[in-house]
């Protein structure tokens, strides 16, 4: 398996949950290294190989990439964030973690982007919140483990 930089690498991967309870019990927030940036791509240009996401909308393509590849492919930069990775493995048709979670966040006034994938959560925060994002989640988790 090619081990990619920012991309979390997990194996062996437990059951999907889909009980907030267990799941906010679970969250386990990993600060992934590195500052990314959310870029809107041009329609003459590709999609670059660096890309972690991306979307297609009505306006254009948003991507999100290491600012590091930004700056060098010239992009404009709209929104520079921290990648938090929740490593418990959320269902897709779980109802509240994206809820609990940015409530949790703008309780302390963090702004929260969140993007769902096959196996987990992620979050992009405001790179200079980034800390104190980690230490909300942590929180978080440890209210929910008190019995």
């Amino acid at each position: 398996m090619k081990l990619q930089t920012g991309v979390p690498q997990i194996i062996n991967m437990p059951v999907p949950i889909s009980n907030l309870t267990h799941l906010l019990r679970n969250l386990q927030p990993v600060l992934q290294h590195g500052a990314y940036a959310f870029c809107h791509l041009p329609d003459s240009q590709a999609i670059p190989q660096t890309v972690i996401a991306w979307f297609r909308e009505a306006e254009g393509v948003t991507i999100i990439l290491p600012v590091t590849e930004a700056l060098a492919s010239g992009l404009q930069i709209e929104f520079e964030a921290a990648w938090i990775t929740l490593m418990v493995h959320s269902e897709l048709s779980a109802v509240g973690l994206t809820a609990a979670v940015a409530a949790a966040l703008s309780d302390e006034g963090i702004s929260c982007n969140v993007m769902a994938a096959m196996h987990h959560d992620h979050l992009f925060v405001p790179l200079a919140q980034a800390e104190d994002g980690m230490r909300v989640l942590k929180q978080l988790q440890s209210a929910w483990n008190v019995d």
